[in-house]
């Protein structure tokens, strides 16, 4: 085997193969022939699944530079080295089915990387270097152990495809509605009792699934008439304590987010102060500046300005930006169109979250 394993090599040095296939090899570590001397600076493509690799060595950048694509799905790799930041043209990397439970910060060094798979692994966290993959395209997360999200993953503009399948999360961070680019997002299979508001705002976002959150009862509106999966939601018997406000109208309830402070009634007449002050400070700045993101924190508290970059949400009626009080509403899933779609699978609501008695008042779902 280890000769076989030589001449082929060999015979990719001599002849500049662009693709090396070294899957199902039960290797235990990188082939010294792949490291050493020269000629393997035109490999493209290296392909390792199905091995027993333990890590990644720390020259691979070196002798390997024009690398493309790497993929090692299927083998026993418990970190990846600082050096992987070095593969600066690496479009797609794939490390699916090992051990991983630290993904390393130079991972953000990847710029031209395209797809990342990190299925299965027992990662418990993101770093938030991986918001500077602006050319990411395709994040699958599914099967670790993620209790939430990096912020900063909203950074990633080019993201098209989000997949956090079976983790455990509880929530999810409300800049991921900035994912301009966002196609499709499943989260099926963690513990979700809330979604973000705005999530569906985005006209590119089509495709949302989060079956089998059993505490999730309320979908935002701007999902209605979208492409959702949200069977085996809104069990009656929750899993844990939630300390999430929850609004209740008949004998339905459900949980709004935590940044929520407060709940509208319909009979109020007039907003909080709090609320009417970050109102009228975000239309100051916006009218002067398009972008509130350019604003320094200098220029007002950085709790202040976090909030004012990233409202609580839009009004499902007027589109009036909202930060601490929301007016919901209420249109069970089973009362809707939709309802043959999931043949009584599911027990959730959509939710249309208001700025004021005004919109409560005139928002209709099926308009």
């Amino acid at each position: 085997m280890a000769s076989e394993l030589c001449q082929t090599i060999s015979v990719a040095k001599l002849e500049r193969h662009k693709n090396l296939f070294l899957n199902y090899r039960n290797l235990n570590h990188f082939p010294k022939e792949l490291l050493k001397d020269e000629g393997l600076q035109y490999l493209e493509r290296l392909y390792m699944k199905r091995n027993s690799l333990t890590t990644l060595p720390e020259n691979l950048a070196q002798k390997l530079p024009n690398l493309v694509e790497l993929y090692l799905h299927s083998n026993n790799i418990v970190f990846v080295p600082e050096a992987i930041g070095s593969l600066v043209k690496l479009q797609s990397l794939d490390l699916s089915d090992n051990a991983l439970e630290i993904l390393c910060p130079d991972i953000g060094r990847l710029r031209s990387l395209r797809h990342l798979r990190l299925t299965n692994n027992h990662l418990k966290y993101l770093p938030p270097e991986i918001g500077k993959l602006k050319e990411l395209q395709t994040l699958d997360l599914s099967t670790n152990n993620l209790i939430t999200l990096p912020e900063k993953l909203h950074l990633c503009q080019s993201l098209r495809y989000l997949t956090v399948d079976r983790n455990f999360l509880f929530s999810i961070p409300r800049h991921l509605c900035q994912l301009a680019s966002l196609n499709e997002l499943s989260m099926a299979g963690n513990c979700l009792a809330s979604l973000p508001l705005d999530l569906g705002r985005s006209r590119e976002l089509q495709y949302v699934y989060v079956d089998n959150n059993i505490q999730l009862k309320g979908l935002p509106s701007y999902l209605y008439n979208k492409v959702i999966g949200c069977s085996g939601c809104g069990s009656p018997v929750p899993i844990s304590e939630t300390k999430l406000l929850s609004f209740t109208s008949g004998p339905l309830t459900v949980h709004l987010p935590a940044e929520v402070k407060t709940i509208g009634l319909p009979t109020d007449s007039v907003l909080p102060l709090q609320e009417l002050a970050l109102r009228s400070l975000h239309a100051a700045f916006c009218s002067v500046l398009p972008d509130v993101s350019c604003l320094s924190h200098i220029s007002l508290p950085r709790s202040l300005l976090e909030l004012l970059q990233c409202p609580l949400g839009h009004c499902h009626r007027c589109s009036q930006s909202m930060f601490t009080i929301v007016y919901p509403k209420l249109f069970p899933l089973r009362e809707t169109p939709m309802a043959g779609l999931h043949q009584g699978r599911t027990a959730v609501s959509f939710v249309a979250y208001c700025c004021s008695t005004q919109c409560l008042q005139t928002f209709d779902l099926l308009s």
